[in-house]
């Protein structure tokens, strides 16, 4: 029977030692070990190399000071007895005044100089080696090192005048304590570098140890406690809260090891679908905008469809194709309630339907004081440096605060769960945030500010702004264009508002409610749609020419957007004039046809900017009449994307020289239609663009002869270097399209929806933003996703 026991206990001691191999072998550090080891060791010796160098420079340098300090006291002291010697007659002797200084035991010796080069008074351990005239000098005192005899000698030489006498002070110091000096702090440095290395490696390597050994046996014991069909008793005791937490740590690992990393992913719409899908299960997104994707408008008794001249509508458009959802937004198109059903809401695409445009209406008033009045008169000028007067009424203020209450009201009616993701969007509503944070405090509100958001002095011209930052300040996160646009919004909220400014995680807390302050670079889709159907570079240009009546030869610019005055029209069509003025060899080879849409005509400023750049462009084409050849081709109306894109492929040169703008997404247009990579892109320094399409050539367009002389360079250039130029360009649009845009929001939204499931104990943890997110996203490092 004893027998038997110790057979089975053998048994036993045999599996349970197999079963520690396996697990041991599972440990994911034991493999690459003695890598790690190797590579520690070899970091530990370079670091060790480097704080031993540095350690020798610092004592040489402290030395070398400390031997011109002691020079500078030496001479000071003696130099009133030099000077006296000088001038006396008979002279007075010095030697023995200075052997008695070179007693020091840090001096070698002393002497001096006549105005001739003599050596004078010299102290007995004076190197014969060292003469007057290898001694370099200066007005207030000159050092230089010498060797006699394998030793390095510290000179130090001081002007002394007297009278008509002139001389140099000599101080000698023998440098060998220095060499004595560094040697004991190398060796220093060594020891204690080596002593701290051992004591952290015995740390790490006992942490490393207990670590391992508590990591198997919790497995073993887990595997040992187990039953078919139950859970390890370490799940079934209260550490079930901290499984919970690893679980959701291990989702976001796994979600960013897929998405976040953006430059290993190829973001398109099936990427973001896949991203939604997969991060944000059963999410429900609705974004809201003032300008509709599509606009229905009867015209000769039929309706007709448009899609509006809009950088926000490009943006947005293939994201909601990719998420589905609900876009909300003002129905303006004279038609647009013909085509909504009885609840206001229409699916489009009309030619592939996957997301639903619910429209909303809003009185003649209304859109006077909402639209016109505080955001186009009011926020508009203010947020853009154009030098245009902010016009702020209080009639415009009211009716901008009943519109952002109307289209809450809307998104509540639009929601069907109680935490819909709400993306809203730019200056017409700041105040919806905090209205829809009211109505549904579970909602996930990412605010994106189009346009940018200016300094805290400019921005306290606005009588509102303390209400304006309370209502962007509902979001959960707030996104601008740049980091210089999110470091504004943290200084207005610091100056205008009591609140709390973490500028280390870029987050604002007001009352109880936390929002993250982020950048979020928009851009454009990619492949772009309206490229798919475009004709090839040389067709496009020949249609152009033919279009136009333009000869073969003649090097073609064009300039496309709004006819807004922040986007510099006036000043590219000065430069155009300039530029024929000072290179006159140019008329009639060069043409800028500038693309200009009709855009809030009811405001006086945009009427007028329409007037005088027609008649600006009159009176330059008479000037530089050639044949009847027009330089300046400018054509007012609306153009679809195919047509923009054929305008781009057909250019020589794109020239966006806005006078302030949050991004610009022409400039990524133009790059992206040069599928042949051609073409010179030419970008206001002042268009957030610029920040990211540096290859492009960068001008101030409020200097018109040096954005003249640019144009010359660009018509100049190489077909070589535009390749090289727009080849970079083109990846960084590829890279950084609108589908990465939306998923940055979606991305960081997600982390927050988890990390409130996972600790959902208080209010306090819902609304404080965690670390991890805090510090997940930094645009300015050029690294965001």
């Amino acid at each position: 029977m004893a027998n038997r026991t110790d057979h089975i206990e053998g048994e036993v001691k045999q599996r349970d030692r197999r079963l520690t191999r396996r697990i041991d072998a599972s440990w994911p550090f034991r493999g690459p070990l003695a890598r790690y080891a190797l590579l520690g060791l070899a970091a530990t010796g370079l670091v060790i190399a480097a704080l031993t160098l540095l350690a020798s420079v610092m004592v040489e340098d402290w030395s070398q000071r400390d031997i011109d300090l002691r020079s500078r006291l030496v001479f000071r002291s003696i130099r009133d007895q030099v000077a006296m010697a000088m001038t006396a007659n008979p002279e007075i002797g010095l030697v023995p005044v200075f052997q008695r200084i070179s007693e020091d035991e840090r001096i070698l010796a002393l002497g001096f100089c006549t105005a001739q080069g003599q050596l004078r008074y010299a102290t007995k351990e004076f190197p014969n080696s060292i003469n007057c005239d290898s001694v370099k000098r200066g007005k207030s005192g000159a050092f230089t090192t010498a060797m006699d005899s394998g030793r390095r000698i510290h000179i130090s030489s001081f002007p002394i005048a007297a009278g008509a006498s002139t001389g140099h002070l000599l101080v000698l110091h023998d440098l060998a304590f220095i060499d004595e000096r560094t040697s004991e702090a190398r060796l220093y440095t060594v020891l204690a570098l080596v002593g701290v290395t051992l004591g952290l490696g015995l740390l790490a390597t006992t942490i490393f140890l207990a670590l391992t050994r508590a990591w198997t046996r919790s497995i073993r014991g887990a595997l040992i406690d187990t039953e078919p069909g139950t859970a390890p008793q370490a799940f079934q005791r209260n550490d079930f809260a901290i499984s919970r937490e690893v679980h959701a740590a291990l989702s976001e690992l796994r979600m960013e090891r897929r998405f976040a990393n953006g430059i290993h992913v190829e973001w398109s719409s099936k990427t973001l679908h896949r991203l939604l899908v997969e991060e944000l299960p059963s999410s429900q997104v609705i974004v809201v905008s003032n300008r509709e994707p599509y606009i229905h408008n009867r015209s000769s008794g039929a309706i007709t469809l448009q899609s509006p001249a809009s950088g926000l509508v490009a943006a947005l458009q293939p994201v909601m194709r990719a998420c589905g959802g609900t876009w909300i937004a003002h129905g303006s198109g004279s038609a647009d309630r013909e085509t909504v059903d009885a609840n206001d809401r229409i699916r489009v695409p009309p030619s592939d339907p996957t997301y639903v445009l619910r429209r909303v209406w809003l009185s003649d008033n209304e859109q006077s004081g909402y639209y016109y009045g505080l955001a186009n008169e009011g926020l508009w000028p203010l947020c853009h440096i154009a030098f245009v007067r902010p016009n702020f009424r209080e009639e415009d203020w009211l009716q901008y605060r009943k519109v952002n209450e109307r289209f809450a009201d809307v998104v509540v009616q639009e929601a069907t769960r109680d935490d819909p993701i709400v993306l809203v969007q730019d200056y017409h509503f700041a105040l919806l945030p905090r209205m829809i944070r009211d109505r549904l405090p579970k909602a996930t509100i990412i605010t994106f500010w189009h346009i940018p958001w200016p300094n805290a002095e400019t921005f306290g011209i606005c009588p509102w702004r303390q209400e304006i930052i309370d209502g962007l300040l509902g979001s959960t996160i707030l996104g601008f264009q740049t980091q210089f646009h999110c470091n504004n919004f943290l200084e207005a909220a610091d100056r205008f508002m009591e609140s709390r400014i973490d500028r280390e995680h870029a987050s604002v807390t007001f009352g109880s409610h936390e929002t993250l302050i982020r950048p979020y670079p928009i851009s454009i889709e990619w492949p772009p749609a309206a490229l798919a159907e475009q004709a090839p570079v040389r067709e496009c240009r020949d249609a152009v020419r033919q279009r136009f009546a333009l000869p073969a030869d003649v090097r073609i610019a064009v300039g496309i957007e709004r006819f807004d005055y922040t986007k510099g029209i006036l000043d590219r069509i000065r430069a155009v004039d300039d530029l024929l003025t000072c290179h006159p060899e140019w008329i009639g080879r060069f043409v800028l046809i500038q693309a200009a849409a009709p855009t809030r005509s009811k405001l006086g400023a945009y009427s007028a900017l329409q007037t005088e750049a027609e008649q600006l462009v009159s009176k330059i084409n008479a000037r530089h009449d050639k044949d009847g050849f027009q330089p300046i081709r400018l054509v007012i109306r609306h153009h679809e994307p195919d047509e923009v894109f054929e305008l781009f492929r057909a250019a020589d040169m794109c020239i966006v020289s806005s006078l302030h703008d949050g991004m610009n997404l022409v400039a990524k247009e133009f790059v992206a239609a040069r599928d042949d990579e051609q073409g010179v892109l030419i970008l206001s320094s002042f268009a957030g663009a610029s920040r990211e399409l540096s290859e492009a050539l960068i001008v101030n367009p409020y200097d018109t002869h040096g954005m003249a002389e640019v144009f010359l360079q660009a018509l100049r250039m190489s077909p070589a270097e535009q390749r090289d130029r727009i080849r970079l360009m083109r990846d960084l649009v590829r890279e950084r399209n609108v589908y990465r845009w939306a998923a940055q929001m979606l991305l960081d939204a997600a982390r927050l929806r988890r990390h409130q499931r996972v600790m959902p104990s208080s209010r306090a943890t819902e609304d404080r933003v965690p670390a991890q997110l805090a510090l997940s996203t930094d645009y300015r490092k050029a690294a965001p996703i």
